[in-house]
C-alpha cells in the first residue's frame, strides 16, 4: 500500500503545467506575429500606392519640372518643383507674374484663387502646376482689361460689387464661366453658382446684382 501511495504522489508531482497558460502564451505569440505581418502589409501597400501614383502622373518625385503653361492665350515656360500649385506658379514663378488669382485660404474653401482650366472654374491652390500643363489656363486678366473689360467686369464696377478686392477676381471668373453655361439665370441660380466663393466684406447682394446685370445685357462689353 505504501508503494502504491508513493507512485500516486510521484505522478501528481510530475503532472504537466496548466494548459491554459500554454494557450495564453501561444495566443500572444500568434497575435504578435499577426500584428507584425499586418503592419508590414500596410507599409507595403502604402509604398505601392505611392509608386503607382507617381507612375500614373509620370512625374519625378524631386527636382525641378520644366513646364509650358498656356496662360491667357500665351505660352509661358516655368520651372517648378513637382509639388508646386498652379496658384504658386502663376504668382511666384512667372515673369511677369500673374497676380489676379489671390492666395487667401490656401485650402480650396474661399474661391479667391479661382481660374478657368479649359473653361471650367477650379481652385488654383488645389491644382498642381504640372496638372495644368497642356490645358488652357484663363485668369481674370485674360477675361478683359481695364480699358476693355468684359461684361461681368464692367457690371462689377457699375454695381459697386467691389470692396477689399481680394475675392473679386474669383467672383468675376466664376460668374463669367457660369453665364456662358447659363446666360439667363435667376437670382437663386446665381447664388448657387457663387456658393464656392466667399466675400468677407459681405458684398454678396452687389455681386449678385452685377451678375444679373451682365446676364441681362444691361451692361455691354466695352
Amino acid at each position: 500500500m505504501a508503494d502504491e501511495h508513493d507512485v500516486k504522489s510521484s505522478r501528481h508531482q510530475e503532472s504537466p503545467p496548466d494548459p491554459s497558460r500554454r494557450r495564453f502564451l501561444k495566443g500572444v505569440g500568434i497575435a504578435g506575429a499577426g500584428a507584425a505581418i499586418a503592419d508590414h502589409l500596410a507599409q507595403t501597400a502604402e509604398a505601392e500606392a505611392t509608386a503607382a501614383r507617381a507612375e500614373a502622373a509620370k512625374l519625378p518625385t524631386a527636382g525641378p519640372l520644366e513646364l509650358a503653361l498656356d496662360v491667357n492665350g500665351r505660352r509661358r515656360a516655368v520651372s517648378v518643383e513637382p509639388r508646386t500649385t498652379l496658384l504658386n506658379a502663376l504668382r511666384n514663378h512667372l515673369e511677369p507674374a500673374v497676380t489676379g488669382p489671390k492666395l487667401v485660404c490656401d485650402q480650396g474653401t474661399c474661391g479667391a484663387c479661382t481660374v478657368l482650366l479649359d473653361g471650367k472654374p477650379v481652385y488654383s491652390c488645389l491644382v498642381l502646376a504640372a496638372d495644368a500643363a497642356g490645358k488652357k489656363v484663363t485668369t481674370v486678366e485674360g477675361l478683359g482689361t481695364p480699358e476693355q473689360p468684359n461684361a461681368v467686369q464692367a457690371a462689377f464696377v457699375e454695381q459697386d460689387a467691389l470692396m477689399c478686392g481680394f475675392c473679386t477676381p474669383g467672383f468675376v471668373t466664376t460668374v463669367t464661366a457660369y453665364l456662358k453655361k447659363n446666360p439667363n439665370p435667376t437670382l437663386a441660380e446665381v447664388r448657387e453658382a457663387c456658393k464656392g466663393n466667399f466675400c468677407r466684406c459681405g458684398t454678396y447682394p452687389r455681386v449678385f446684382e452685377a451678375a444679373l446685370a451682365a446676364a441681362k445685357g444691361t451692361v455691354s462689353d466695352k
